[in-house]
């Protein structure tokens, strides 16, 4: 399919004031700001996109959601462009992703307390190295109970409170209630490992919080020392990285969460030709 809506790039300077110009619609990539949801970014384009065009029924959507603790790669879709978003959202990714090893946390990443710790001093650049290969391939996957993945018309997200705030275990829980999916995984590089690393995405490294996003908690274990690897992921959509950071845990023998997470590839758009929101709110 070829796309023939107008696509944004950061070299764009100000758009028409009539969305009749745009008659394919407009897709922005957004390099989506740390501890923001994607819904957030949705309902700042789409108030500025309302007013810029003077039409209240302008539709304005996302092709696959960005967890709040990630950023990178979000593909906003302006008026008919909407129409390409499921299209969109089917193409391959590539994400960069920071992986804490020894501790576990309910929410596979920094938005829950850990609640498990386990040996690491075994794991090395090395071996993980080595585990990376057995991942690549088609593969089940149990997706997090703290998603968005729908449970007899319920968000697991919702059961996950309500099993975490009773002490249940999550994993166990997650096995039973959600299906597994069926992802690919196509590419995998180990960028970088520190024996006692600092958690690229902790409180600390994050000074500057936006407001919309201020109820989004973040854990800070930047102190603990423990092994940290930098990976390099190309997936399928549907791929969970918070999921694959647990089961990478798992097969080097210890436990393991997400510390930061950048979509840096969504189909065609990468990262480094993405607008920020602010550059997105000026053309608008």
């Amino acid at each position: 399919m070829e796309i023939n809506a107008k696509i944004l790039t950061p070299d764009d300077v100000m758009l028409s004031d009539s969305i009749d110009d745009y008659p394919e619609g407009i897709i922005i990539p957004i390099d989506k700001p740390y501890r923001w949801t994607s819904a957030d970014v949705i309902r700042k384009v789409k108030f500025a996109a309302i007013r810029h065009f003077g039409k209240k029924n302008l539709k304005v959507g996302h092709a696959g959601t960005l967890d709040p603790l990630a950023t990178g790669v979000l593909l906003v879709c302006i008026g008919k462009a909407t129409k390409l978003a499921e299209w969109l959202q089917s193409h391959h990714k590539e994400y960069v992703a920071g992986i804490t090893f020894g501790a576990t946390t309910p929410s596979y990443d920094l938005e829950k307390e850990i609640d498990r710790f386990f040996p690491h001093e075994h794991i090395t650049a090395e071996a993980v190295s080595a585990a990376l290969p057995s991942f690549i391939g088609e593969q089940d996957q149990v997706a997090p109970l703290f998603s968005a993945k729908s449970v007899d018309g319920v968000r697991a997200y919702e059961l996950a409170r309500k099993l975490y705030k009773e002490g249940k275990t999550l994993d166990e829980a997650a096995q039973e209630l959600i299906r597994t999916s069926r992802i690919s995984i196509t590419e995998l590089e180990l960028l970088d490992f520190a024996k006692e690393g600092t958690a690229a995405g902790s409180v600390s490294a994050w000074q500057e919080v936006n407001k919309a996003s201020c109820r989004i908690n973040v854990t800070d274990n930047s102190a603990l020392g423990l092994p940290r690897a930098s990976v390099r992921m190309a997936c399928s959509k549907g791929t969970y990285v918070r999921a694959f950071a647990r089961d990478l845990g798992e097969a080097l023998g210890s436990g393991a969460h997400l510390d930061s997470l950048q979509r840096s590839r969504s189909g065609i758009f990468r990262v480094e030709n993405s607008l920020t929101v602010d550059q997105v709110i000026a053309m608008l």
